[in-house]
């Protein structure tokens, strides 16, 4: 979804070393860019909807310091029934160096509840291309990844389907979130986030009421803040990663339109 997150990815070992020294000149540090998307990886597979699962589709830009850094999208799609698709993708490019990542979540919905069954992540570009696929195996409740391994499952869910969560829970009142997670590297995770107040922001979609959150961190000199619409569905529509108060990336709504079920996104325009 953005440059400075998806470029995080070409720091891991076996990048080499005038890879990192470019991007360490331009103030793409691995800590400040892991963040960016990062900080959307919550979850409560138990949380009970509110709100409406309607298909859509989002598309953001990412700067930094004003400088255009790349664009990402997102889709949520009905497959009929009890059955969704929620997809991601992005592409980001800066001089020879470039990253192209997709991300797939297949759920139900049963009772009001989401229930993952099928997650998968790829990452080509400079760096180490990279994949992961994961089955949410409900009746041996466990998560095998890749095939190979298995973890038990105990209320888990994917990289991906906690935003729906948040979301669910903003609709309903909620202001703190603590989740646990499996990320795209297969790796389990726990991630708290809480309400600060209400904003209203001038976006590339143009202007939104929303509500503030912040990442819940100790002892870090990074800070994520993310932003969510109520008129769009509690939508994120923006998120601000900071380190030592420099701007590391800004992610923010650039066109969102809902879609009809089965349906096809059509061109649109921001309002």
């Amino acid at each position: 979804m953005a440059y400075i997150w998806t470029m995080s990815e070409s720091l891991n070992k076996g990048t080499p070393l005038t890879e990192l020294m470019i991007l360490k000149m331009f103030g793409l540090t691995r800590l400040g860019a892991k963040v960016l998307l990062g900080s959307w990886m919550l979850l409560f597979s138990a949380s009970i909807l509110a709100l409406e699962l309607s298909p859509y589709q989002a598309e953001y830009v990412a700067y930094r310091s004003g400088m255009t850094l790349g664009e990402a999208k997102q889709q949520l799609s009905h497959l009929g029934r009890c059955r969704y698709k929620l997809t991601y993708q992005s592409d980001a490019s800066f001089l020879f160096l470039s990253d192209h990542r997709k991300e797939e979540s297949l759920f139900s919905v049963n009772d009001d509840r989401i229930i993952p069954y099928k997650y998968s992540f790829q990452r080509t570009g400079t760096g180490k291309d990279k994949t992961l696929n994961l089955l949410f195996d409900n009746q041996s409740q466990k998560i095998l990844v890749e095939n190979d391994n298995s973890l038990p499952w105990q209320g888990e869910i994917d990289n991906q389907l906690y935003q729906l969560l948040v979301r669910d829970g903003l609709a309903s009142g909620e202001t703190e979130f603590s989740f646990r997670i499996i990320n795209d590297r297969g790796e389990l995770r726990e991630q708290s986030f809480r309400v600060l107040g209400k904003e209203t922001l001038s976006l590339p979609y143009g202007k939104l009421d929303t509500l503030k959150l912040e990442k819940v961190r100790e002892n870090s000199s990074r800070e994520t803040y993310i932003w969510l619409a109520p008129s769009l569905d509690y939508l994120m529509v923006r998120l601000l990663q900071l380190k030592d108060g420099s701007e590391q990336g800004d992610i923010q709504l650039q066109r969102y339109q809902l879609l009809a079920p089965s349906a096809q996104p059509e061109p649109s325009q921001s309002p």
